[in-house]
């Protein structure tokens, strides 16, 4: 079946499952197919369940009409997806970055939602199932959508971005992360850039650039580019600075050389200053006022344990376990390291995917950690194990729960971070 037959289905069903446990009413199923799952089985089960038509790669699985068979059901979803988008007329911003990405959506959704109705990308729903289903959701209602898009290998946001087909671009950062799948940390720089080879070819288009990443200025030539910045440099667009973090991000920014806003935000972590410029940056090109840029940013609260401030009966907890690479640990302990608190203990669980990078890498937080001279310090993992410490260390969360239910740390402010695969988030229960 052709894209424009089944546009013409999707018209009339417009809700797309991908999980046949979940399968509303006239919806399409799109039977796609993983390492340890092949969805094509469970079709004929999600058209009982209420789904009208299921999408199937594999003929044998076809019982009548409403069984459509294509070549790839992934590659028609994402066709779809770009046919879809290509019926709105609206602003598409797409979002990339090595940390931050989630966080800077998030902001950016919050602030041009004080001006239109935005579509943005849920959760981290970034990958190459979830950036399609999330353009499948365009209504008429929508006004500008906001994109998210992830990468682990080479090539992943040149496909993403040949769907999203977005007309202003950002890129949060680069740094060393999914190491095992990008190869080096060039490789990073390089996938992170597809973004940015896109909009070259796309007429009209814009990007909103960190101007202090040197990294992000290295790849920007020929760009039309919307500058923001920590630090004072010619040609900001928008700058800011730290005012305080004790333990809550408060800042300035300001447009050009207009007057300063203070913002006191509900995020931990002077690295989030950029994520708020970057969001201030978007807001303001596209209308959004100085006074609501800034009551949007200071009303954003975290969640899916991202830079959040936890209080629990005998602590106050940093959580950040939702992600870890060796970029965003070591931002996390320098932040914590200059956070005006007393009493600090951290909690620190494996940094994966980093390949052969990994014991290097480990080894570097752990030599950090040395010289930040915390109270305490819990290490967490196998990578971790490997290490040359005199610091705490178990193989796991598990094994550290056991610890915590004897002997319970009162009185301090601790900084829990490692990658989410380390289940590091539960430990709140126990601190």
């Amino acid at each position: 079946m052709d894209i424009e037959r089944l546009y013409k289905l999707f018209s009339e069903h417009q809700v797309v499952t991908t999980d046949s446990r979940d399968c509303p009413e006239g919806s399409i199923f799109f039977a796609l197919k993983g390492e340890s799952f092949d969805g094509n089985k469970f079709a004929e089960s999600a058209l009982q369940k209420g789904c009208s038509y299921a999408v199937i790669d594999e003929p044998e699985y076809a019982r009548d009409e409403r069984y459509i068979v294509v070549d790839d059901t992934l590659a028609t979803l994402k066709l779809l997806a770009r046919h879809h988008r290509r019926q709105f007329d609206i602003p598409v911003i797409g979002i990339t970055g090595t940390n931050g990405k989630t966080t800077t959506k998030e902001l950016v959704a919050a602030v041009l939602s004080k001006k239109y109705n935005v579509l943005y990308t849920q959760g981290n729903f970034n990958n190459d199932i979830g950036v399609p289903k999330t353009l499948l959701r365009l209504k008429k209602e929508h006004e500008i959508a906001v994109i998210e898009m992830g990468a682990s290998h080479p090539g992943d946001i040149k496909t993403l971005v040949e769907t999203v087909e977005p007309d202003y671009g950002l890129i949060t950062n680069v740094g060393k992360a999914h190491l095992q799948g990008f190869g080096s940390f060039e490789g990073v720089i390089k996938t992170k850039g597809e973004l940015y080879e896109f909009l070259r070819q796309r007429k009209g288009s814009k990007v909103f650039i960190d101007a202090g990443n040197e990294h992000l200025a290295g790849i920007s030539h020929g760009l039309d580019l919307i500058k923001y910045a920590c630090s004072p440099m010619p040609g900001l667009y928008v700058e800011g600075h730290v005012v305080s973090c004790a333990p809550l991000l408060c800042f300035e920014w300001r447009k050009g050389e207009g007057p300063w806003h203070e913002v006191s935000t509900h995020l931990i972590g002077t690295y989030n200053l950029c994520n708020m410029l970057a969001a201030a940056s978007v807001g303001l090109y596209f209308g959004v006022s100085e006074d609501a840029v800034s009551e949007a940013l200071a009303g954003y609260v975290p969640s899916n344990n991202r830079s959040q401030l936890e209080s629990t009966e005998h602590n106050k907890l940093i959580v950040d376990a939702y992600n870890a690479n060796p970029t965003s640990m070591m931002a996390a302990l320098e932040n914590f390291r200059r956070m005006e608190v007393l009493h600090k203990m951290v909690i620190l669980g494996d940094m994966k995917e980093l390949g052969k990078s990994s014991h290097e890498e480990h080894q570097k937080i752990v030599s950090y950690i040395d010289e930040c001279k915390f109270e305490r310090v819990i290490l967490v993992g196998e990578e971790f194990g490997q290490a040359t410490s005199s610091y705490e260390h178990y193989q796991d969360a598990r094994q550290l729960s056991e610890v915590l239910k004897k002997s319970k740390p009162k009185g301090f402010y601790i900084l829990i971070k490692g990658s989410n695969s380390m289940k590091l988030a539960p430990l709140q229960e126990l601190l």
